[in-house]
């Protein structure tokens, strides 16, 4: 899943980005309002998160932006400001949530999960994403069937939420690379293959009922395998 923080206190933004990452988030990092909507006009994001008081544009603004376009894509607004007229503009504004600083870790990444989990159809149940006799949480990182489990490295647990969000649905190496890698990645299109191939392995080790496929010249996608 890939975000965008837009956060102009530049210790803070890396410590933010680091704990993302760790927890298996693609993460942008804009440090004014103007190149966080340079960001938003140039790049898909599953979830936006704003700090209000930012040079050249405030988050607010930038919020407001963003919906006069009709971009309806998530955002926390992330501020220092408490009081309740301030959460009230963010939230007429058009933001899906609100966190004031300081926070714990663990609050902005259930607020990332719940703000996110709307994405989803009924394949997701909290945490989890399932298809077929498969469940993948994204709270632990572990994909499992009846007859075992897996924790997955960050992109390979990133490629198969993907997947998972989007079944039957072909989604290109491009598009991959975009979503996991970022735009300013220097790592090449296969290793796209790379990563299909170690999740296919493990899919067959747990004995999955789902099946990731790939049509020649247009990319990959997962579908539930019953039996005939």
């Amino acid at each position: 899943m890939r975000l965008l923080l837009a956060e102009d206190e530049k210790s803070l933004s890396k410590a933010i980005t680091a704990i993302l990452k760790k927890n298996h988030y693609t993460v942008d990092a804009a440090y004014d309002g103007v190149e966080a909507l340079e960001y938003i006009n140039a790049n898909e994001y599953d979830g936006i998160i704003l700090d209000v008081m930012m040079p050249r544009l405030d988050g607010i603004d930038v919020l407001q932006t963003l919906r006069a376009q009709g971009n309806a894509t998530p955002v926390i607004m992330l501020t220092a400001k408490a009081e309740v007229e301030d959460k009230v503009l963010g939230l007429d504004s058009g933001a899906n949530d609100y966190l004031t600083k300081p926070f714990a870790s663990k609050e902005l990444l259930a607020r990332i999960r719940a703000m996110t989990r709307s994405m989803v159809g009924n394949n997701q149940t909290n945490s989890k994403l399932c298809l077929g006799n498969i469940t993948l949480d994204s709270a632990t990182f572990e994909l499992s069937s009846p007859t075992g489990s897996f924790t997955l490295a960050n992109k390979e647990f990133q490629m198969l939420e993907l997947l998972l969000r989007n079944p039957k649905q072909i989604i290109s190496a491009e598009q991959v690379m975009d979503k996991i890698w970022g735009f300013d990645t220097n790592a090449e299109s296969n290793v796209v293959w790379t990563y299909i191939s170690y999740l296919r392995k493990k899919l067959a080790a747990l004995k999955a009922d789902v099946e990731i496929k790939a049509r020649r010249n247009a990319g990959y996608y997962i579908e539930h395998t019953e039996e005939q």
